[in-house]
């Protein structure tokens, strides 16, 4: 259970058309993120297969049947918003069990349905709380508790985690990849935090301007981007795309290498340039160097006694050079 297909899924708003022409397969069990930047609709694509938008035209099935014109509530789906939408005066215990009651559920079995939840999310200590008493990741687990219940085809996440600071982020992200492991539920993320995406899904939709540029799992995408949009955005520090004299030379318009397959030397090397700005993190130091090829982003392991100002000598890895054509589609 869990399957989501798009065929020729269009949507418009007005005379704008928002979604062009679009086919994408979700498997069951997948953990799929759209992930892009803002306005690139991904948010808009996770409302038309929760069916709180109506789509323009094409056709969406869930598990091979025609879901196209299907309510939200009939499409078997359970969608986790940004924001927690919980009831206030209610406790977490009433905030999950809400839906079941809703559907007429009786009091044992929601009871029973409720006691699961909260063992698989470690909220059992708080279920007489109310949510005014929980931190902001506790909140968060608690509306997912209210989708875990209904036992949904696929869980729809719609950017949950960006109200959260840094290091919730990092623990929702962990438990939420737990989560999907336990439940081995389809689940659709959606962000525009491609660390997010590249830490927790098994299969990636890179979407820019409606269209999907490339599908493919974490290390697809990091290896071998199928165009500059999508090398310039996948990977942290994004990829240095290089153009002029040093990609004309290699018979190209543009030349891609990721800040981590550029060796850097004080004495020599390819290509010269002057640090910016040193980023020094202890495990790791990230220099941003002017070239004479432009900006620079570069890697080095460990501690590296660099900074503003100094000329360092940077020599790109052969093995590693990423070739683009002028249409900025990659060149095998």
């Amino acid at each position: 259970m869990g399957q989501i297909e798009l065929q020729k899924v269009t949507k418009s708003f007005g005379e704008t058309q928002v979604i062009p022409p679009l086919d994408l397969v979700i498997g069951e069990g997948e953990f799929v993120v759209f992930v892009g930047p803002s306005g690139c609709g991904k948010s808009t694509l996770l409302r038309l297969i929760a069916g709180l938008e109506d789509i323009s035209s094409g056709t969406i099935k869930i598990d091979g049947k025609d879901a196209t014109d299907l309510g939200p509530a009939k499409r078997g789906l359970a969608m986790v918003f940004q924001s927690y939408a919980l009831y206030p005066h209610m406790s977490v215990r009433k905030n999950i069990a809400f839906p079941l009651k809703m559907a007429g559920m009786e009091k044992a079995a929601i009871d029973a349905k409720v006691e699961g939840a909260a063992k698989v999310l470690n909220l059992g200590d708080y279920l007489e709380r109310r949510p005014g008493q929980l931190s902001g990741g506790q909140r968060q687990r608690v509306a997912i508790g209210r989708a875990i219940v209904r036992e949904p085809a696929a869980f729809l996440f719609d950017e949950p985690l960006s109200n959260l600071d840094a290091a919730l982020r990092v623990n929702m992200r962990l438990e939420i990849t737990e989560l999907h492991q336990t439940l081995k539920t389809t689940m659709i993320y959606v962000t525009h935090d491609q660390v997010e995406a590249m830490t927790m899904a098994d299969k990636i939709v890179v979407l820019h301007a409606g269209r999907i540029e490339q599908v493919g799992s974490p290390l697809e995408l990091y290896r071998t981007p199928r165009n500059t949009f999508v090398a310039g955005f996948i990977g942290s520090p994004k990829m240095n795309l290089l153009t002029g004299a040093v990609a004309k030379a290699r018979g190209v318009e543009t030349i891609g290498i990721r800040p981590e397959h550029v060796a850097v030397s004080k004495d020599s090397g390819e290509w010269q340039g002057r640090v910016t700005v040193a980023e020094h993190l202890g495990s790791d130091t990230f220099l941003h160097v002017n070239s004479d090829h432009g900006g620079m982003t570069v890697r080095v392991g460990g501690q590296m006694n660099v900074g503003h100002g100094d000329t360092i000598w940077m020599t790109p890895d052969a093995n590693h050079l990423h070739r683009f054509g002028a249409d900025g589609v990659r060149i095998a």
